[in-house]
């Protein structure tokens, strides 16, 4: 499985609208870094967010997840407080081929201070604004930054398309724009 490099990704983005939108180049002055890499491309974080809180001392259930655990934000910046997390999603509307497996990882100059980025693969065919979780692993607040780079994605060719894709499945995620919390 092979890494894409730059060509590929500029070539998906723009044939088959694998990126939207799609920044041809690595910006970064004054800004975290965001858009198109060597061998991936920088995704930007919106500017709403869901701050999770414990003000009720709620349990966390993934299958049976209680929705007033976030506080709704939205801005140029997000406070998260100390040893805490939230929800965004991506500015870039995704669209995965068939053949291919995405896997993202945080950004460096987050990861530097204590800012955890997560993000499960992207399958084959899937296709919307990806939710990213960003957990502050530290004891202070930590400051995060809407219209910049907050991940970086890799995109893994296989040697040929999959036999069922998240597209096939109708995968519950499929097609989301805005932060998707958990579903059954």
């Amino acid at each position: 499985m092979p890494v894409m490099p730059d060509r590929w990704i500029r070539e998906q983005a723009r044939e088959a609208r694998m990126i939207e939108p799609f920044v041809e180049s690595q910006k970064r002055d004054g800004v975290i870094s965001y858009g198109l890499s060597s061998y991936g491309y920088d995704a930007r974080c919106s500017d709403q967010f869901k701050v999770f809180t414990n003000v009720d001392s709620a349990v966390v259930d993934p299958k049976a997840f209680n929705q007033a655990s976030f506080v709704d934000r939205a801005g140029p910046v997000c406070i998260i407080p100390p040893n805490s997390f939230a929800l965004t999603h991506t500015v870039e509307y995704f669209r995965i081929p068939r053949d291919v497996l995405v896997i993202c990882l945080g950004k460096s100059t987050y990861a530097r201070c204590g800012i955890i980025v997560n993000v499960t693969p992207l399958e084959p065919e899937w296709e919307g604004q990806v939710t990213i979780e960003i957990s502050n692993t530290t004891p202070l607040p930590a400051k995060i930054y809407a219209g910049e780079g907050i991940c970086q994605f890799l995109f893994l060719r296989g040697d040929g398309p999959c036999e069922i894709s998240y597209a096939d499945k109708a995968g519950k995620y499929m097609g989301q724009r805005g932060v998707a919390l958990p579903r059954m």
